[in-house]
């Protein structure tokens, strides 16, 4: 009985040690292909039916919307004092935007002075006249012409006034500088004035452009090759230097008739609201237009087809134990989209970023 012990305990041993070989087997295979980290960095698109693109890809840069835009000119000529405002400066309506000093408007101050004094005598004669008149000392021929030399002094005084009024919109100083103001609230997106710079009496250059950006331009060019695949209204998705990942979407507005002569290229003008506000004027962006066609295929994102050994392959996806590499076959590239003839069926799941790191581990040898 004795000697049986040793057995009974060392087949007990041999039992647990089965049962913890068997546990660990199980946690193993418990382990996800997918682990959590992975599972923040990939993106799961889906394949489906649909009809296929033409996608055109273009280059462009932002611009504001000419059409939303005030213009601010010059009132009278003169030295420019200052300037408070930049370029993309936001400006409010009645901001100082810069002061002028104008020998015009220090001359109409000066007018407006001799004016006044003349239209004091004037209404002084005026008044002595119509006492004289009252008293039978005086005609009223000569009580009448009193009365006129006194309405035409006003009048003077009157057009001097409007005079100034034009010149400094109302923001003058007796000093003869007149002040330029916002007219309504925006972004300063264009400005032609420096100060201690000279505006002359035939300029006709705007010293600053405001536009408020709710909407921009992107204006592409279009080789000629490409000319017939271009329409009004066609949807737009554009993308920035400074925003990669965020798309923008618009429509083509306007379609230029006449060719650059020396790039052969066509202008076309693209829409789009400016969430946020976003895009600034001359930044640089990629364009895409699609043009849908009868013919529909499977389609999947560009960005999930891997290239390998001279096979096409997309990584297939059902959770984080289960990835397969599937090899598929490709119909046509339009841009972010591929369309497909076999491989994969509507519905499935496929890994559209970072799926190589699964696709390696799942062909590592």
């Amino acid at each position: 009985m004795k000697n049986t012990i040793p057995f009974i305990v060392a087949g007990m041993s041999l039992i647990f040690s089965a049962c913890k070989s068997k546990e660990e087997v199980a946690a193993v295979t418990n382990v996800p292909l997918i682990s959590d980290s992975l599972a923040q960095i990939i993106k799961i698109d889906t394949a489906k039916i649909e009809n296929i693109e033409d996608q055109l890809l273009l280059s462009g840069e932002v611009s504001y919307d000419d059409n939303k835009v005030i213009k601010i000119f010059p009132n009278a000529s003169g030295q420019v004092e200052s300037v408070n405002a930049s370029l993309g400066d936001k400006v409010q309506k009645g901001q100082t935007l810069a002061v002028i000093k104008s020998a015009d408007v220090a001359g109409n101050y000066a007018d407006l002075s001799t004016a006044n004094s003349d239209a004091a005598i004037a209404e002084k004669e005026y008044k002595n006249a119509e006492e004289l008149y009252k008293n039978g000392i005086s005609s009223e021929k000569e009580f009448n012409q009193a009365k006129i030399e006194y309405d035409k002094a006003l009048n003077a005084v009157k057009k001097v006034q409007m005079q100034i009024e034009i010149n400094g919109g109302g923001k003058t100083k007796a000093g003869g500088s007149y002040i330029i103001t916002a007219p309504h609230d925006g972004f300063i997106v264009e400005k032609n004035i420096n100060a201690g710079s000279f505006i002359r009496n035939d300029n006709s250059q705007n010293l600053f452009t405001i536009s408020d950006m709710q909407d921009v331009w992107v204006l592409a060019n279009v080789f000629e090759t490409d000319i017939q695949k271009i329409k009004a209204g066609q949807p737009a998705e554009v993308t920035t230097l400074a925003y990669p990942d965020k798309v923008f979407y618009g429509r083509v507005d306007q379609i230029n008739t006449v060719l650059d002569p020396l790039s052969k290229a066509m202008k076309i003008k693209i829409v789009l609201p400016n969430t946020g506000m976003l895009l600034k004027p001359e930044m640089f962006t990629n364009i895409i237009l699609a043009q849908k066609e009868s013919v529909k295929a499977l389609e999947i994102p560009t960005e999930a087809v891997i290239s390998d050994g001279g096979k096409n392959f997309v990584v297939l996806y059902k959770d984080r134990y289960h990835a397969k590499a599937q090899v598929v076959n490709i119909l046509k590239v339009s841009g972010t989209k591929t369309y497909l003839t076999d491989g994969v069926n509507a519905g499935d799941l496929l890994i559209s970023k970072n799926q190589i790191l699964v696709y390696n581990s799942l062909t590592e040898e």
